[in-house]
């Protein structure tokens, strides 16, 4: 199961500029985090990067992460700021602390009962839906704890139906995952990033 979780949203026509020519320039470095045949996979993703950064597979955005993880792996925040201004937004991650593999849990157990599939990229009208869900499902379960569930209250009118699934899953006692706050706030955080947010989410697990 993953350790971390990370949230990205993409700009691809700054990757195709900015990420395709540090490609080319540093194909070198580059390949020495490719499996084999390391020429050939340097090219595809080139490709992709060229037509659209959202074509790459989880493992391909894995070894870019990689690179440029080690090439400012003293300084996490400037990781950050090279991605992005490559075309690739980290815009939030969860720590390896145990919850991701609780989030993950919580979002397997969305796509049972909803019957929908959120795949690695996805788009941002769906992990909406799914953010809601777990923002009802969270602070649910921590009202008895005595915390605060403002948010759950402003978006039950018109999400009902996303509240009766959360309600339904958490009186079946079927959930599986360890709701702790930590989660509730992370599914609120989440919710003001990309509430407004019109494209394609990439939920990348590491």
């Amino acid at each position: 199961m993953a350790e971390e979780l990370y949230f990205i949203k993409t700009n691809p026509n700054i990757a195709k500029i900015n990420l395709y020519n540090k490609l080319c320039r540093e194909e070198e470095d580059i390949m020495k985090y490719l499996q084999a045949d390391a020429k050939t996979s340097l090219e595809i993703i080139k490709n992709k990067v060229k037509d659209s950064v959202e074509d790459l597979t989880k493992d391909e955005l894995l070894t870019i992460f990689s690179w440029f993880s080690n090439a400012y792996s003293s300084d996490h925040e400037e990781v950050k700021t090279q991605l992005f201004i490559h075309g690739i937004d980290l815009f939030y991650e969860i720590p390896p602390t145990g919850h991701a593999v609780n989030f993950l849990q919580i979002l397997s157990d969305y796509e049972k009962h909803s019957q929908q599939r959120l795949n690695y990229l996805v788009n941002s009208q769906n992990f909406n839906q799914f953010v809601i869900y777990g923002i009802f499902l969270t602070e649910i379960f921590n009202r008895e704890q005595g915390r605060e569930h403002i948010l759950s209250d402003y978006l039950k009118p018109n999400y009902q139906s996303l509240y009766t699934l959360a309600e339904a899953q958490l009186q079946s006692n079927a959930l599986s995952a360890d709701v702790s706050p930590e989660l509730q706030h992370y599914f609120a955080d989440l919710y003001d990033l990309t509430k407004f947010y019109k494209g394609s989410i990439i939920k990348l697990e590491h």
